[in-house]
C-alpha cells in the first residue's frame, strides 16, 4: 500500500465531479454516476482497513514550500475512521438526495451534485491531511465548495444565510487558525502530524500553550463551540440533503475531527495535559452543550431543532478532545461516528417529512406518526442513540466520555453529561411522541411515507445506530492503536 492510493481516494471524487457534469443532461445518469462515485470511495476506504491495522502508515508528499512545510498525505487510525464515516454516509447521503431533489422538483441539480462530490474529496483531504498545511487548505475547500449548497435556492432567505455561512467560517479560519498554524511552525519548525505531537520542549509555557489551543479551537469554525456557532443554524436555509451532509457526513466532522487531531498530533496528549492547555475548553464545551440543548427545546422549525442538537453534541467531541486522555480521545473519535449515523437518520426523517407533507415545524407532526410509521420509527431509534440509550450506539461514546472525566477526576462533568441526555430527552423524543401518541386534527388521509429513495437511506442509517452498539469495540480498539500510552 502506498501514497499513491491516498493521492487517489482524495482526487476520485473530485475527478467524478466532471463525469457527474457531462451527465447533466441525462439525470438518471448523472445520478448513476454519483452513487457509483461513492461506492468505489467506500471499496477503496475499506481496503485500508488491514494494512492501516497491521501498523502500516502510507504517505506521500506532493512538493515542498519550505523545509518543513510540505503537502503531504499520511493515512493512520483516527484519519481512517473519518474517512469511512464520510465514504459510507456519501452513496446513501446521494441516493437520498436523488429523490429529494425530484420529490420536491428542485433547480440546479447537476450543480448539487458536483459540489456534493467536491465537498466529500475536500473531507478526504482532511482526513489524509499529514500536516496543519494539507489539513487548513482542504478545510477552506470544504467552505468554498458547500458555499453553493447553502444558497441552492438562491432566495433572499439562502442569500442571507450563506453570507453567515461563509463569513463566520472564512473570519475564523483565516484571523484565528491560520495565525495559529503560523505561531505553530515558527516554535517547533514543522506541521507534520506527530505521535505524541510536536510542541513539547519548544519552550511553550502553560499560559502559552493554552493561548494557542484557544486560537486553533476558535480558529476551527467548523466545531461549532459558541459563540462560533451562529454559522450552523443560518446555514438550515439549505435542501435537506445539504443539511445532512454539513451535519453528519462532511462540514461538521471536520471540524471537530480537526480539533481533535491537533489535540493529539500537535499538542499530544501529554503535554496537553500536563500544562492543562485544553482545560478551559472542558467548561466551553459543557456551556455550549447545556445552552444548545435548552435553544433546541423552544426551536419549533424541526431542522433548527436538529442544528442546535448538532452544536451541543459536537462540542462532547471538543470535550473529550480537551480532556487530553486516550480515553478522553477514543471517546471523540467513537462519537464521531456514532453522531454521525445518529444525526444523519434525523435530517433524513426531516426531509422525507417534508417532501410528503411539506411542513417543518414540529407542531405540525401531531399524529402523523401513523401515516409515516417507519419515517418516525428510525427517528426514534436515532434520537435514542444521540440520547445514549441501549442498544444504540451513541450509549457506548456516551458512556466512555463519562468515565473519561471521571478518571480525571472531573466529576462535575458527569453532572454536565447527565443533564445534557436528559434535556435531549425533552427536545428529540418529543418528535415521536406527538407523532405517534397525540392526535392530529389535520392529517390528510393521502399522506403516505416519501418515495422509497428517502425512505430506504433513512431505514439503513437508523439500522447503522444499532448495528454500532454490537460494532463499537473493534472502533474503540482500531482507534486506541494509534494514541499509545496517551496521558
Amino acid at each position: 500500500m502506498n501514497g499513491a492510493w491516498l493521492i487517489a481516494l482524495v482526487a476520485w471524487p473530485a475527478v467524478m465531479s466532471l463525469a457527474i457534469g457531462a451527465a447533466g443532461r441525462w439525470p438518471n445518469l448523472r445520478e448513476a454516476v454519483s452513487v457509483l462515485t461513492g461506492l468505489v470511495l467506500l471499496a477503496g476506504a475499506i481496503l485500508l482497513i488491514g494494512p492501516i491495522a497491521a501498523g502500516l502508515r502510507p504517505s506521500v508528499t506532493l512538493f515542498s514550500i519550505l523545509p518543513g512545510l510540505d503537502f503531504t498525505f499520511t493515512l493512520e487510525p483516527l484519519g481512517l475512521v473519518f474517512a469511512l464515516v464520510a465514504a459510507t454516509l456519501w452513496p446513501l447521503t446521494t441516493f437520498y438526495a436523488a429523490g429529494y431533489m425530484r420529490g420536491n422538483r428542485e433547480g440546479h441539480q447537476t450543480r448539487f451534485f458536483i459540489c456534493f462530490a467536491l465537498a466529500i474529496s475536500a473531507a478526504i483531504g482532511i482526513a489524509l491531511a499529514g500536516n496543519l498545511l494539507t489539513l487548513f487548505v482542504f478545510y477552506e475547500m470544504m467552505t468554498l465548495v458547500t458555499y453553493p449548497l447553502v444558497t441552492h435556492h438562491g432566495d433572499a432567505e439562502s442569500r442571507v444565510g450563506g453570507r453567515i455561512y461563509l463569513g463566520v467560517l472564512l473570519t475564523t479560519s483565516i484571523g484565528l487558525f491560520l495565525p495559529a498554524i503560523v505561531i505553530t511552525w515558527m516554535l517547533a519548525g514543522t506541521l507534520t502530524f506527530t505521535h505524541g505531537g510536536i510542541l513539547a520542549g519548544t519552550g511553550l509555557g502553560p499560559k502559552g500553550a493554552m493561548a494557542l489551543y484557544a486560537l486553533f479551537v476558535f480558529g476551527i469554525g467548523k466545531a461549532a463551540v459558541m459563540p462560533m456557532h451562529r454559522w450552523l443554524p443560518s446555514a438550515m436555509v439549505a435542501p435537506t440533503p445539504v443539511s445532512a451532509l454539513l451535519h453528519a457526513v462532511a462540514v461538521v466532522k471536520a471540524g471537530v475531527f480537526s480539533v481533535l487531531k491537533i489535540t493529539v498530533y500537535i499538542f499530544g496528549l501529554d503535554y496537553a495535559f500536563q500544562t492543562s492547555a485544553s482545560e478551559p475548553f472542558l467548561w466551553l464545551a459543557s456551556i455550549t452543550i447545556i445552552l444548545a440543548s435548552v435553544i433546541a427545546i423552544y426551536c419549533d422549525n424541526l431542522k433548527k431543532r436538529l442544528a442546535y442538537s448538532t452544536i451541543g453534541q459536537l462540542s462532547y467531541i471538543v470535550l473529550g478532545s480537551a480532556l487530553a486522555t486516550k480515553l478522553g480521545a477514543v471517546s471523540g473519535s467513537l462519537h464521531i461516528v456514532t453522531h454521525a449515523f445518529g444525526k444523519i437518520t434525523l435530517f433524513f426523517c426531516a426531509g422525507a417529512i417534508y417532501t410528503a407533507t411539506h411542513r417543518k415545524y414540529v407542531s405540525q407532526l401531531n399524529g402523523m406518526g401513523r401515516a409515516m410509521p417507519l419515517t418516525f420509527t428510525a427517528f426514534t431509534i436515532a434520537a435514542l442513540s444521540l440520547i445514549g440509550l441501549p442498544p444504540m450506539g451513541g450509549a457506548w461514546s456516551k458512556w466512555y466520555l463519562m468515565s473519561g472525566s471521571a478518571g480525571v477526576e472531573e466529576y462535575a462533568l458527569l453532572g454536565v453529561l447527565a443533564l445534557s441526555s436528559l434535556l435531549n430527552i425533552v427536545y428529540l423524543l418529543d418528535i415521536p411522541a406527538r407523532a405517534f401518541f397525540l392526535r392530529g386534527d389535520d392529517v390528510p388521509t393521502a399522506i403516505r411515507e416519501a418515495p422509497a429513495a428517502c425512505v430506504v437511506p433513512l431505514c439503513l442509517t437508523a439500522a447503522g445506530c444499532i448495528a454500532l452498539f454490537f460494532a463499537a469495540h473493534p472502533i474503540i480498539d482500531f482507534v486506541s492503536s494509534a494514541l499509545g500510552e496517551g496521558a
